[in-house]
């Protein structure tokens, strides 16, 4: 380097030279350094350095604060991405390139109990949307909708832009959310294999899109449309009943909705199985990451005989038909154990409209028929017991020791009291009647004693006679394996006052003891007590399906009798009210049974019920009368007589039966 110049003059004026500078007498004096040029500015004297405290500590407090602040927002914002939401967008971001898909498991199957199939399974080609899988960008996914709704409707552009608007206005709803967005969107079922091709050859090029198989129920009913109250439909599932089984059902699930398919559908549906595909960009499947197999639903078979179904829907059909009436029901039960073995309600509805996709149209005939096809009288309908009633009360009298098996009531035409007068129905009366003719002969004078009593007779009264309606199950459900079981009424004081703000007179008694005034019974709790006196005193619940079986048709389980209550009334009292039944047929009102190759036992009953309008006909009967097969029970609405049409339809069902089912009781 350079030497600096050490000439005063040359240094005073050289730019480079390094000034020393010191106060002197407040005066600044320099000196100069001969040194390097790189040599540095420093006072010559330090007495005078003063160092100032320039930085401020409140601003040091106020960065430590904003510091402390981001970070625990950091801290907050991992907790709620990882801890309170990890599990939505761990699936959120797994839904990127894995899709779980349901394994359907296919469901059982329904058999009569001589396992003839009463339904089978059918290919459903089903169409839905996975909202979650459509492109983001809007034009895409409209692009996307239209193009399927042409696939659906190639022939019908107003049903295409309706499906398209539709399924638009659903998509929206869910595309933000990502879990609703992961749910399938139906869009539509019973597809002709034609389309469903199509479209299937189409779903490479619409992202979202998926064409499945389901199974959809065939009824093999062979012209028989009374098993359609029995076996019911399956429909698809809505939001109500999303709402009310939970995520175990979606939108395109199908689920029964009536009938045995709705009652026994946890058992009929199976456990579906579950498949984990790994799926690209546009949905497609690349490959299987894991697989969960289904497990198919269990087998029904039931205590119907199919045949004996048939011949009671003909015989009560071309009965009807004859004194151009329109409603019935038929009950065959077995006394010895609660099974059904037939059950027809008429008219029916045919359940292949609803496997198949019932009509706008259709479904409107059904539900404005004013004859109300889809209703099942056997089970539903509450009606007047009519004389039918008139078992329970003359068991009850003999119970209570109101009557014995000897006493005796003098019929002569009825009873008048004050200003009302109660009739037999035969002009003139029966004259001297024990319980057994009064069962066999349905004497209404009898009847009206035993109930509410007359003079110096003391009856039942009331609240016994409630007390045994009550105790043979009236007014609540039997518990049949069948969905809306009807409960009938069993009519009081307390309810008549609270009610119709009216007393409980005499007169209502009488008209109770009858089976007449507010009584309600279903023919299923008919046939019900008939059985209980066919039995000898025992009664089971009835049931429509015996046994349950798995997917090969090994058994899983065996429906046995199930008694519903204890003993009701004395073995012996029970046996008088069997010799009265009997004797309706050997000399009473149902003497036409007599030529049926086994002997039987009945009761017969007319139900009043309004004023304009014919009574509706009751029969009930069993036979064998020493060992009983089978109660078969009869309801014809408007039918008149109980001992014309209802017997009628009961005498032709029986013949066939026992044609059949050969005995020897006789």
């Amino acid at each position: 380097m350079k030497r600096i110049n050490k000439n005063f003059k040359s240094r005073a004026t050289d730019p480079f030279v390094i000034k020393h500078g010191d106060f002197q007498d407040g005066k600044l004096e320099y000196s100069y350094l001969e040194e390097w040029i790189e040599s540095s500015f420093v006072p010559k004297s330090r007495d005078k350095e003063v160092v100032g405290r320039t930085f401020d500590f409140l601003n040091l407090k106020i960065g430590a604060l904003i510091i402390s602040a981001l970070f625990l927002i950091l801290i907050g914002r991992a907790v709620w991405l990882q801890i309170i939401k990890g599990d939505y967008y761990s699936a959120m971001a797994e839904g990127n390139s894995v899709r779980q898909e349901r394994l359907e498991a296919r469901r059982g199957i329904i058999y009569d109990r001589n396992l003839n199939p009463l339904v089978r399974n059918a290919a459903n080609f089903l169409l839905y949307i996975l909202p979650a899988e459509l492109p983001s960008d809007e034009a895409k996914e409209k692009d996307i909708i239209e193009r399927m709704s042409l696939l659906v409707f190639p022939l019908d552009k107003v049903k295409a832009d309706e499906l398209k608007s539709s399924l638009e206005e659903k998509i929206s709803k869910v595309k933000n959310d990502f879990s609703q967005s992961q749910q399938p969107i139906f869009v539509a079922d019973n597809l002709s294999h034609d389309s469903a091709m199509k479209i299937y050859l189409a779903e490479n090029n619409l992202p979202g899109v998926i064409i499945s198989i389901k199974d959809k129920r065939e009824y093999l009913d062979d012209g028989v449309l009374s098993f359609s109250h029995v076996l019911g439909y399956i429909g698809k599932a809505n939001d109500a009943d999303i709402e009310k089984l939970g995520d175990t059902y979606t939108a395109i699930d199908y689920l029964g909705k009536a009938g045995l398919e709705s009652f026994w559908e946890k058992d009929l549906r199976g456990v579906n199985g579950l498949k984990r595909v790994e799926v690209d960009a546009l949905g497609h499947e690349k490959k299987i990451l894991s697989q969960e197999a289904p497990q198919d639903g269990n087998n029904l078979v039931l205590s119907i005989d199919s045949d004996l179904q048939k011949k009671s829907e003909e015989i009560l059909s071309a009965n009807l038909k004859k004194l151009n009436l329109t409603k019935g029901a038929v009950i065959i039960s077995d006394p010895n154990n609660g099974e059904i073995l037939s059950l027809v309600s008429l008219p029916t509805f045919d359940n292949r409209l609803f496997a198949e996709g019932i009509s706008a149209d259709d479904y409107k005939k059904l539900i404005e028929d004013k004859d109300n096809p889809m209703f099942n009288r056997a089970i539903s309908g509450e009606y007047p017991s009519g004389s039918t009633v008139k078992m329970i009360f003359a068991a009850a009298a003999l119970q209570e020791k109101v009557i014995t098996e000897n006493t005796t009531i003098l019929s002569n035409g009825g009873l008048k009291v004050a200003q009302w007068f109660f009739p037999d129905w035969k002009a003139g009366g029966h004259g001297l009647t024990s319980v057994r003719k009064a069962i066999a002969e349905s004497v209404n004078t009898f009847f009206y004693y035993i109930g509410g009593g007359y003079q110096d007779f003391v009856g039942l009264g009331i609240e016994r006679l409630v007390k045994y309606l009550n105790l043979f199950g009236l007014g609540n459900t039997l518990g049949i394996d069948l969905p809306n079981e009807a409960t009938g009424f069993v009519p009081s004081q307390e309810w008549k006052e609270k009610v119709k703000g009216e007393k409980w007179y005499i007169g209502d008694t009488y008209n109770l003891s009858i089976g007449q005034g507010d009584l309600l019974v279903t023919p299923l709790q008919v046939n019900e007590w008939t059985a209980y006196f066919a039995a000898g005193g025992k009664e089971y619940q009835p049931h429509v399906v015996k046994e349950i079986l798995d997917s090969n048709d090994k058994t899983i389980k065996t429906i046995t009798e199930s008694p519903l209550r204890d003993t009701l009334i004395d073995s012996y009292n029970v046996e008088i009210v069997r010799q009265g039944m009997r004797q309706t047929v050997t000399s009473g009102s149902a003497k036409r049974l007599l030529d049926l190759p086994v002997d039987s036992a009945a009761k017969t009953g007319t139900a009043q019920w309004n004023t304009t309008k014919d009574p509706h006909a009751w029969f009930t009967a069993f036979a064998p009368y020493k060992n009983p097969q089978i109660v078969i029970t009869v309801l014809v609405e408007e039918g008149k007589e109980g001992s014309s049409v209802a017997l009628t339809v009961a005498h032709d069902i029986m013949a066939y039966y026992f044609q059949n089912h050969p005995v020897s009781d006789k």
